[in-house]
């Protein structure tokens, strides 16, 4: 087993939960798979193969709650672990439907059991993505309205008036005109 590298306590965090989702991955995709057709994917013997599924979602929930999240990202861990457990057990549900029922039994939990897989996916990429922002020394300063409303002003008529020498077929109203919008954009720059 080689070291891992990290870069304070928020790449702890992620190799903590690269290692939770490199187990996962596989299952949930598989998960998915089922539940997208399951009336051609899934028969009476699946009940097995969801049983296996459903115990690696266990896994994971108990590997995600054995996690101490940064701070900041503890909202979001959490939403994970809830996501986590309730695929479990809407896997666990479909699986025993599947077994006592047979397929007609999963219809009325086919929705519930794809929210619940969406959600693990959901939660994960919210898990991934919190990043602190970053502080600014200096408050931004808004630039004058003035300019907005003049260059604004200024576009308007220019397109008043190209359209205006286009239907009029007077060349110098549109030549007026597109000048005029050539003017709005020279008249307001935003600021990098």
């Amino acid at each position: 087993m080689r070291p891992v590298v990290s870069s304070g306590p928020r790449g702890g965090y992620e190799a903590a939960l690269a290692g939770v989702w490199s187990g996962l991955s596989k299952a949930l995709t598989q998960l998915e798979w089922f539940a997208a057709e399951p009336d051609e994917r899934l028969d009476e013997d699946s009940a097995g193969t969801l049983g296996r599924l459903q115990y690696v979602l266990h896994s994971a929930a108990e590997l995600a709650s054995g996690i101490e999240p940064p701070a900041g990202a503890e909202l979001a861990h959490n939403e994970l672990a809830a996501a986590l457990a309730d695929a479990r057990d809407a896997t666990g549900e479909v699986a025993e439907a599947l077994e006592l029922e047979g397929l007609f039994g999963l219809e009325p939990l086919l929705p519930e059991w794809r929210g619940a897989l969406f959600r693990v996916r959901l939660a994960r990429l919210r898990v991934a993505t919190p990043r602190p922002l970053p502080i600014l020394e200096h408050e931004p300063e808004l630039e004058s309205p003035r300019h907005a409303l003049a260059a604004t002003v200024c576009s308007l008529a220019g397109a008043g008036a190209f359209a205006t020498g286009a239907v009029l077929a007077a060349w110098p109203l549109w030549t007026a005109g597109l000048a005029a919008f050539a003017a709005s954009l020279l008249i307001y720059r935003p600021r990098p």
